[in-house]
């Protein structure tokens, strides 16, 4: 597959400032080569999208965006980091299969799963998204958001069926929520994928807030009765301690 042309210089101007802080227009020119007309407009793009800033000074650096991703990045790779072995252990304790997810807007991305000795293994994988509404792990999030955030998302979310046990009545909805906050963590029958459950709890960073979630899971036949409370217990003692070392202090 051929490469964009405008991209890759697009990306040549970018890398130039991983070594230099700040660059004039005809320090662009010089360092990449590009002709002067094509780098002033991509500069222009660079500048519309946030990417580049120009300051008064004439000079350019890069834009506030970049802090943006930087901080998603870095953040996402440190709760994985101190997430991996705690979720090791409770993996080798329950045997079934543990789950992190992390915020993306509207809805949740699992960044690592753990199932090596898990007997049937589940449709769930690394980069997977879904809805904040569906499945425990995603719900453990959105039941945890200031009412007004929760509020705003039922407001403009069309709730679709992804298995036979999907909520799509708001109602209901709203009482899983309110019964997750009392609960301390969620649980879900064939929401994402039939006949698999999963019990999760949520994640808080030092600021207080609900960034991520931990579930077990399996199949559904494993999730009844004195199970749900053990799972639940296990997996909240995991959360407190993930949340402990991101600087939560309840």
């Amino acid at each position: 597959m051929s490469k964009n042309k405008t991209v890759v210089r697009s990306m040549d101007i970018l890398n130039l400032f991983i070594e230099h802080p700040e660059l004039t227009f005809q320090e662009i020119i010089d360092l990449t080569g590009i002709p002067k007309t094509s780098v002033y407009r991509m500069l222009m793009s660079l500048e519309e999208m946030e990417l580049l800033e120009k300051g008064k000074d004439s000079k350019y650096r890069l834009g506030l965006l970049f802090l943006t991703f930087g901080h998603l990045v870095s953040s996402r790779l440190d709760i994985r980091q101190i997430a991996y072995p705690l979720m090791n252990e409770l993996h080798n304790d329950v045997k079934e299969a543990i789950n992190l997810i992390v915020r993306d807007g509207n809805e949740a991305v699992y960044i690592e799963k753990i199932d090596a000795k898990q007997k049937v293994r589940l449709y769930t994988a690394i980069g997977r998204k879904s809805p904040l509404y569906a499945g425990a792990c995603s719900r453990s999030i959105l039941s945890f958001l200031p009412d007004s955030e929760i509020h705003a998302y039922l407001e403009a979310t069309e709730l679709k069926s992804f298995a036979l046990g999907t909520i799509t009545d708001k109602e209901r909805l709203y009482e899983t929520i309110k019964q997750a906050r009392i609960d301390g963590y969620t649980i879900s029958h064939s929401e994402l994928e039939n006949y698999t459950s999963a019990v999760a709890t949520p994640i808080f960073n030092h600021k207080g807030e609900v960034i991520a979630g931990i579930s077990i899971a399996g199949i559904e036949a494993n999730y009844k009765g004195e199970n749900v409370e053990l799972y639940a217990t296990k997996a909240k003692q995991v959360a407190r301690e993930i949340s402990r070392q991101l600087g939560y202090v309840k």
